[in-house]
């Protein structure tokens, strides 16, 4: 059983926050731009409820890079983690698995983008049901 608010913060703990709510869901992302930001062949990500997401501390430290056509990938200016995606009205957060400073209480049901699944790591083979675009919303 996972506590809240559950934790979390950057690799210098410059930036802390909190999600005082249940995660909604979560999942594997294996796009093009989850690779280049992580450089890893994949991104584990929890959605967060709308409105649960609280910088306790740093928000003046946090930049983003908001490309044209998706989130805005937030990370912090002065150690470089990546703490998650905002959508870009704002309410909608896609936090990086490894911030948190405990146990999530969630887990990932599939891959995404799986299309652009990077050819060096192959995607175990976990029983996840694999998307090659983005999650349908109903799945």
């Amino acid at each position: 059983m996972t506590d809240y608010p559950l934790k979390g913060r950057c690799n210098c703990g410059s930036v802390t926050f909190e999600v005082t709510e249940p995660l909604q869901s979560a999942s594997w992302c294996h796009c093009t731009r989850c690779q280049r930001r992580t450089g890893s062949s994949a991104s584990p990500q929890a959605r967060a409820a709308p409105g649960s997401v609280r910088i306790t501390q740093g928000e003046e430290l946090l930049r983003a890079w908001e490309p044209p056509d998706g989130f805005a990938k937030v990370f912090c200016g002065e150690c470089g983690s990546s703490m998650w995606s905002r959508s870009p009205d704002g309410s909608s957060y896609a936090i990086r698995f490894g911030v948190f400073d405990s146990d999530p209480g969630i887990r990932p049901s599939c891959h995404q983008f799986v299309a652009y699944a990077a050819s060096w790591d192959p995607i175990p083979d976990d029983g996840l049901p694999r998307f090659p675009e983005r999650r349908p919303p109903d799945a």
